[in-house]
């Protein structure tokens, strides 16, 4: 009986890994922020897209004072000069339209499109700010800031495509830039290339092996390639170098689990989950208790996932999973844990009806 049951086991946990592995994700970063301008006017939310948030924006390339040249018309001059002095005095409105004017004056002056983007960025509207950079760099193609900044834009607007050919152009220009390489590496991911995304991961973290976010963004690189030992590794440094998040957090324990260190993914679970509790977090957690054969502990973290967020159909597998198992090791005579075993795996088909393992289970168990 003992290694029926053993069996039995094996065979159920199969169901809990696939909703583990549903259920995952990958954390990105940009490079560094800075806090956005929110003065008069500015846009009190900002077009995102589902991974880079604004606290993800890059620290953008000072303007040197070689660019700031003088366009050769007087009218553009004057609005220029009149423009930096606002800027620094804070005026940033009245700035803009100083850009702007100086833009309608001369059409061809970059320096005025860069002043603008960089405005319209400081108050959150990406949209104009990516066309004033993206004018910048059309005008000059070897201008590695306006590529750079349009890249940026691109991607916080979720124009990955376009992003990823902005950020190659200002490569072309300054093919070592460590924020260039991180944010590439970063849009690849988002498109889900990560093997195109590889070289310039590792580049970024080759120009500054210190940033803990070139390491994470390496690691989930090398975790979508299912390279697990070796985002463990980045993972790891990446802790190492900054405070612990809750996506670093999860992303490392996903890839313990995936080559089987599940007694560190408890730990770094157990860690997390009493900080930032959430319903991932949890499903996880009992995810690597199942693994270790601890079904009351895990029994309970799948639960306190439910608390959290009753539709977590990865956490609902796990209860379903685990209250079979339950009836089982009771020699099948605990009717009231299958009868609710069945009415989670119901539940999380509902939720989510491609789940080809979970139906097999609930027509061998109904």
């Amino acid at each position: 009986m003992l290694k029926r049951k053993t069996k039995t086991t094996i065979i159920l946990a199969a169901a809990v890994s696939v909703a583990f592995s549903a259920a995952g994700g990958g954390c990105q970063w940009l490079d560094r922020s800075r806090t956005p301008y929110k003065g008069a006017g500015a846009a009190t939310t900002a077009k995102k897209n589902a991974t880079v948030s604004p606290e993800h924006i890059g620290k953008p390339p000072a303007v040197l004072g070689s660019e700031r040249k003088t366009s050769g018309k007087g009218g553009a001059d004057a609005n220029l000069a009149k423009a930096f002095s606002l800027q620094q005095q804070g005026q940033y409105e009245m700035a803009l339209n100083e850009f702007e004017r100086a833009i309608e004056v001369n059409p061809r002056l970059t320096v005025a499109y860069m002043g603008a983007g960089d405005i319209y960025r400081q108050r959150g509207d990406y949209d104009s700010a990516q066309k004033r950079y993206g004018k910048a760099a059309d005008i000059e193609p070897r201008n590695f800031n306006a590529n750079y900044m349009n890249g940026l834009m691109l991607q916080l607007l979720n124009r990955l495509g376009e992003s990823v050919r902005a950020y190659l152009q200002a490569l072309t220009v300054k093919p070592d830039d460590f924020n260039a390489n991180l944010n590439l590496a970063t849009a690849y991911l988002q498109l889900n290339e990560p093997l195109e995304g590889l070289p310039y991961g590792q580049r970024a973290v080759q120009l500054n092996s210190r940033d803990a976010a070139a390491r994470t963004n390496l690691g989930a690189i090398f975790g979508a390639l299912n390279r697990h030992e070796e985002a463990v590794v980045e993972y790891q440094q990446a802790a190492e170098l900054a405070e612990l998040t809750a996506p670093l957090l999860l992303n490392l324990s996903e890839s313990l689990g995936k080559i089987q260190r599940y007694g560190e993914m408890v730990n770094t679970l157990g860690q997390l989950v009493k900080t930032e509790p959430t319903a991932i977090a949890y499903e996880r957690l009992g995810f690597g208790q199942f693994r270790l054969r601890q079904y009351p502990d895990a029994l309970a973290s799948f639960r306190k996932a439910l608390e959290i967020d009753p539709n977590h159909f990865p956490a609902l597998n796990g209860v379903g999973v685990c209250l079979l198992n339950q009836w089982k090791f009771s020699n099948e005579v605990d009717e009231a844990a299958k009868s609710q075993a069945i009415q989670a795996l119901r539940r999380s088909v509902q939720i989510e009806p491609q789940q080809p393992k979970i139906l097999e289970l609930l027509g061998r168990y109904k």
